[in-house]
């Protein structure tokens, strides 16, 4: 459905995107993640066709962005970032506009109109005009704009920037469900947001890939060890034998009963631990192991930490 190839766009002397390549099939949803200015946005707009590329190639559907930007933007929806609207245009009245400019019949923008307020929750907002609205409705009559016309692919630039969290969570819901059917791009930095949604996640960083798997592989993927913590009823535990393990890096002494153990990723030493301590006799109050999260992955794949 979008097909992404060494695409490549220099500003001055700044390759904002560099030799970029991904393909993305209907039913998927990308979360689009990188730090600030690692060419996310640059990548929507070439997509969307609002810039072009200096090398490369993008295709929706079998049609270039180059040689054939009507025909993909027909088939593309986009919330850019900074969400561009009409403010003295009333809601509805600016979503005719927005669905004439697609050439949809009379009974078309009807039922699209109609299908796209109920979706996004503007059915009491419709009749205002939109400088009258608060920035989370705004988003919202953004996302009205980029689905007006069904298209098959939905981009989407920092869709819930400015919603309050029940607003969030509504619109989490609209892409998944949106997601059922078309190829979504979105980006955000609300990080646990693109792994409630997102099926895959797509990482750049200084316009570069970083990282490109299944939501639930990215942090495996940065994964270089991890932390058990044990906290023992009554001092003296010998930690002698634990020290020889060979996948065991360090051991922390964090107070005469609390321990936390670094090794490698390869085995979970939880059940080994807790035979340990029945074998020295000691009680066992509490045992954990951190996992690894989307932003300890993030931080480390684009060389934060």
């Amino acid at each position: 459905m979008v097909s992404v190839q060494g695409l490549t766009k220099i500003y001055g002397t700044q390759r904002a995107v560099d030799q970029l390549s991904f393909e993305l099939q209907a039913g998927e949803v990308l979360g689009f993640l990188g730090p600030n200015g690692a060419g996310k946005s640059t990548t929507m707009k070439i997509i969307s066709c609002f810039i072009e590329a200096d090398e490369g190639s993008v295709q929706v559907d079998g049609y270039d962005v180059s040689e054939s930007p009507l025909e993909v933007r027909k088939r593309v929806g986009y919330l850019p970032e900074h969400n561009p609207l009409y403010l003295d245009m009333y809601v509805h009245e600016f979503l005719e506009f927005v669905a004439r400019i697609y050439q949809l019949s009379k009974q078309d923008r009807k039922n699209r109109i109609s299908e796209v307020i109920d979706m996004t929750g503007l059915g009491k907002e419709q009749h205002k005009k939109i400088g009258m609205l608060s920035k989370g409705y705004r988003q919202r009559v953004g996302l009205c704009q980029a689905l007006i016309h069904d298209p098959q692919v939905l981009i989407l630039d920092e869709p819930t920037n400015g919603l309050d969290p029940n607003q969030i969570v509504e619109i989490r819901e609209l892409i998944r469900e949106v997601g059922k059917d078309k190829t979504v791009i979105f980006s955000s930095h609300i990080l646990s947001e693109v792994e409630s949604i997102a099926n895959r996640i797509l990482i750049i960083n200084q316009g570069k890939i970083v990282a490109d798997a299944a939501t639930d592989q990215i942090r495996l993927s940065a994964e270089s060890e991890q932390q058990t913590d044990i906290e023992l009823e009554t001092s003296g535990f010998d930690l002698t034998g634990i020290e020889a393990w060979e996948s065991v890096k360090s051991i922390e002494r964090l107070s005469d009963t609390q321990f936390r153990i670094i090794s490698g990723v390869e085995e979970d030493l939880r059940k080994a631990l807790f035979e340990e301590v029945v074998k020295q006799q000691h009680t066992l109050l509490g045992m954990s192991r951190q996992t690894y999260s989307l932003e300890d992955a993030f931080r480390k794949l684009t060389g934060t930490v």
